[in-house]
């Protein structure tokens, strides 16, 4: 049962991972059809993050109440809805509408799969769980891709991936039981906090800014990469739309070697050496010769960051923190996802694709600042 429901966690993942990537890869074709600017990408990112915001920082409330099972359940059948909405909408406006269940189904469930398996697993099933992710992201560009090419639709690519998360909807309905037999921690053993308190414990603030960054990275990295193939390289935007999955290709291979280390390496050099590929992958990018080079080592840099600072926040804060610390993470980090996408689009419409590397590479040099003094204030 322990390897069966790990097997479902990670099919879950790769559900949350597929439509990730699709609005990114899809955008250059979709502002057209929809006729509106290359920036409004950013509004519909705005959406979908503020609804994974609010329903991060009540993942803990409802994962306590009803189960991590139930809600990962309802969260994936919540935007197995919206993505099939996606896959009917001929205006940007109804796009905005089914755009709120989309990131209100999204967010419950990563911060609340996120704390289970901090909580349940070792750092190698997190890198593992976080690699998933990226298979089901570097999955969804080649869904589009298929779709424009051989369907000529944008629509079509999100219909295919709804069918796949009705699926596996029915599917954790009925392995529902199964998560409450893993619950070994006790709620007595656990405390609930308010925002105000969790930004009180020290060190919190620091690693809530890293994760606002690294997000930021990752994402800005991944939405925008076909369209500054397009634009910034003149390459042909239904064979750039495959070349956009490069960064989560590089993301899923990350942590999936990651995981075969984690546990040796440990968490400060981890995130040092992560940081270090991330701003080589950055000047690549600028290199024409070798920009797709770059798209993966930018997606290798950032991989393990992400699972480390969740599956460390019961070490590094407690165990019976975790679940209200790991949830304002996960609020922060979609603060970043969007901020720093959006901030990227509309300064990108005033100057040029060209600054997307150096955008990247400034995320970097802050993440840098930040982590260090986070891990100098936690050895005091």
């Amino acid at each position: 049962m322990y390897l069966f429901l790990l097997a479902i966690i990670y099919v879950a993942f790769i559900s949350l991972g597929l439509p990730d990537a699709l609005l990114g890869s899809a955008w250059p074709n979709m502002h057209q059809y929809l006729n509106v600017p290359v920036s409004y990408a950013g509004i519909i990112t705005i959406i979908i993050a503020a609804g994974t915001i609010v329903s991060s920082l009540k993942s803990d409330y409802l994962t306590r109440k009803y189960g991590t099972g139930l809600i990962t359940a309802c969260s994936v059948a919540m935007t197995a809805c919206a993505l099939f909405g996606f896959s009917i909408s001929h205006s940007f406006l109804i796009l905005c509408l089914f755009a709120i269940p989309y990131g209100l189904g999204a967010g419950a469930v990563d911060a609340g799969i996120n704390n289970y398996v901090a909580l349940h697993y070792k750092s190698s099933h997190m890198n593992w769980l976080h690699s998933f992710w990226g298979v089901g992201a570097s999955i969804g560009p080649y869904i589009m891709a298929f779709s424009l090419i051989n369907l000529n639709s944008w629509n079509g690519g999100y219909r295919i991936v709804s069918i796949i998360q009705i699926i596996l909807t029915c599917f954790l309905f009925i392995t529902i039981p199964l998560w409450k037999k893993r619950q070994h921690i006790n709620k007595e053993e656990t405390e609930i906090l308010s925002i105000r308190e969790v930004l009180e414990i020290r060190g919190v603030s620091l690693i809530l800014i890293t994760f606002f960054c690294c997000c930021a990275f990752e994402h800005t990295a991944g939405i925008w990469a076909t369209t500054y193939l397009t634009n910034h390289y003149g390459m042909d935007a239904n064979i750039a739309a495959s070349y956009g999955a490069y960064v989560y290709l590089g993301i899923t291979g990350g942590r999936f070697a990651c995981g075969f280390f984690s546990n040796k390496v440990g968490y400060k050099h981890l995130v040092r050496g992560s940081l270090i590929v991330m701003f080589i992958g950055s000047i690549f990018i600028n290199i024409q010769s070798v920009c797709l080079l770059g798209l993966i080592i930018v997606g290798v840099g950032v991989s393990p960051v992400f699972p480390a600072i969740i599956h460390y926040t019961p070490i590094n804060f407690e165990a019976k923190y975790s679940g209200a610390i790991i949830g304002i993470e996960m609020a922060s980090a979609y603060v970043g996802i969007i901020v720093a996408p959006a901030v990227f689009g509309f300064i990108s419409d005033y100057l040029s694709m060209g600054i997307y590397p150096f955008y990247l590479g400034i995320l970097v040099v802050l993440m840098i600042i930040f982590s260090e003094r986070f891990n100098k204030i936690m050895s005091l």
